[in-house]
């Protein structure tokens, strides 16, 4: 029997969705679950987007241009702009979600063995798009005491060497929900200039920020312009994980040159993606801040609920719709996978994504989950009944 490749077995399984035939399993039971494991907006998307899409009038659903129709990239200079984000046209390449932008930005800039500094937690699938650029992930630790804050410089250097070829951030992050100050940005613009590295910067969740201060982008760092490799997406800010498109930046001109042979290799970006993101640009400014309201009530719901269940702490998140909750709990991955299996309330139960799927350090994030709030209030609200009552049945319990 042929072999399995070692890329392939490095692979590492979604923490997200591994748990899913549980779920499945649980529902099939006539059990309700309350999933809080899943960035899957369940706002509705513009309206503008959906009539474009059932409006489209063509005889053929052809080939795109490799890079993205130049219509829709141009009018992402005018979204851009409202962020104080200067690019052109020319900057921005579509790609197949923000996932490709991040895999072609790694198959571009990387050799296999180059190291790539992230801040973990992180998104789990960083770590499977490094793997499939033979590219190692090292990590710098955050820590929920100290509210996820970025560690100081010197871990970072810590880790430098001569392999160490970029650092990538998410910002507002997935999955704790903090927002780098522009003293961390900072931080990061002089680790950047001073070893000349790249900054891989995933900033799809730029809408969703809730501190009073302002959101700080990677491109508006100062000198390292030609470093900066801008990741965004449609998915979250318009609710269309559906359609896969995204987009890499950058005004680094060869690196631009290179990633288009990626993208010349996979033909083009989704035809019908494009035309509901490019109408999705003129969806009234209404529904963008009615999206942010309710987020905004999502979170002060969740949160202050986590609080107040006994042993169990969230710090507030600043941005994004997730944060990462400590519980008295043993094990996280071990209670999730419970609650699903073993345990229900009044017909219902909770998923969660267990934490430690998000770190690459070993035994760290144990007794932590993410949790997503992208679930209507009032099943917020029954959700962390449901949580509060696990908790409370868990045989793992750890008490204070």
């Amino acid at each position: 029997m042929p072999f399995i490749s070692k890329r392939g077995d490095l692979m590492p399984a979604s923490p997200i969705r591994r748990l899913a035939p549980l779920a499945d399993a649980a529902k099939a039971r006539g059990v309700h679950v309350y999933h809080l494991n899943i960035g899957q907006p369940d706002l509705p998307t513009p309206q503008v987007a959906i009539d474009a899409i059932r409006n489209i009038d063509r005889e053929i659903l052809e080939y795109s241009p490799s890079q993205g129709y130049r219509s829709y990239r141009e009018k992402l200079v005018g979204y851009y702009k409202k962020f104080n984000i200067d690019v052109t046209a020319d900057d921005i390449i579509i790609t197949t979600g923000g996932s490709e932008a991040v895999l072609f930005a790694f198959l571009s800039c990387l050799n296999p063995g180059d190291e790539i500094i992230v801040p973990e937690p992180a998104y789990a699938n960083y770590m499977a798009f490094a793997i499939s650029a033979g590219a190692v992930i090292r990590t710098v630790t955050t820590t929920i005491d100290e509210g996820f804050c970025l560690p100081k410089v010197d871990k970072f250097e810590e880790l430098i060497n001569e392999r160490t070829k970029a650092i990538l951030i998410c910002n507002p992050n997935n999955p704790t929900g903090y927002l780098y100050t522009r003293k961390e940005m900072e931080q990061i613009r002089q680790l950047v200039k001073k070893y000349d590295l790249y900054l891989f910067s995933d900033e799809v969740y730029r809408e969703f920020v809730y501190a009073g201060t302002p959101y700080i982008s990677a491109c508006h760092l100062k000198g390292i312009e030609q470093n900066v490799v801008l990741i965004d997406s449609v998915s979250k800010r318009y609710s269309e994980c559906g359609i896969r498109i995204g987009a890499l930046i950058t005004k680094n001109k060869e690196l631009r040159k290179t990633v288009m042979k990626f993208c010349q290799a996979r033909l083009s970006p989704p035809l019908v993606g494009q035309i509901a993101a490019e109408a999705s640009l003129d969806a009234p400014e209404e529904y963008t801040a009615e999206v942010y309201e309710e987020y905004l009530e999502r979170r002060k719901c969740l949160i202050d609920g986590l609080n107040k269940i006994p042993g169990v702490y969230s710090p507030i998140p600043m941005g994004a719709f997730y944060t990462v909750a400590k519980l008295p709990v043993d094990d996280s991955d071990k209670f999730c996978q419970w609650c699903l299996e073993s345990f229900e309330y009044e017909g219902a139960t909770v998923m969660m994504a267990p934490a430690s799927g998000f770190y690459t350090t070993e035994g760290v994030g144990r007794n932590e989950v993410r949790l997503a709030y992208v679930l209507k209030i009032e099943d917020l609200k029954k959700a962390l009944v449901v949580l509060a009552k696990a908790l409370e049945a868990y045989p793992g319990r750890v008490m204070d």
